[in-house]
């Protein structure tokens, strides 16, 4: 069954920005690549505790299709897939940036445990 593309019609730009950025994943794929650039697929997986193979698949692919991520893929054997922010998903990280600013303070004021090795930072 297909789904349904996200276009629209939206209420607001929240509404079309947060139909972007739903689910739990996207979002830290998208700190993922801001931070690091360029990321093959296990790279990815290993970055992401607790992400399936196919969620993250699904995610890039809708990333893909939705303009904030590049998929290059390379000639090799075995084949070689590196992931990577076009401009538009790096305009998008700067616009949640705030958001993750927001998201720190409320870590450090509520005591909210984070992911072993992990460190809060506004990304």
């Amino acid at each position: 069954m297909a789904k349904a593309p996200r276009n629209g019609p939206y209420i607001c730009g929240i509404d079309a920005a947060l139909d972007v950025v739903s689910g739990k994943w996207k979002g830290l794929i998208l700190w993922e690549l801001a931070t690091h650039g360029v990321r093959r697929f296990a790279e990815l997986r290993r970055a992401l505790p607790g992400v399936s193979e196919k969620m993250l698949t699904q995610h890039l692919r809708e990333m893909e299709e939705d303009g904030l991520v590049h998929r290059e893929v390379y000639a090799e054997v075995p084949p070689r897939v590196e992931y990577s922010l076009t401009e538009h998903g790096r305009t998008l990280d700067q616009a949640l940036r705030p958001l993750g600013a927001w998201g720190t303070a409320r870590i450090r004021r509520e005591g909210s445990p984070v992911v072993a090795g992990a460190e809060p930072s506004d990304g």
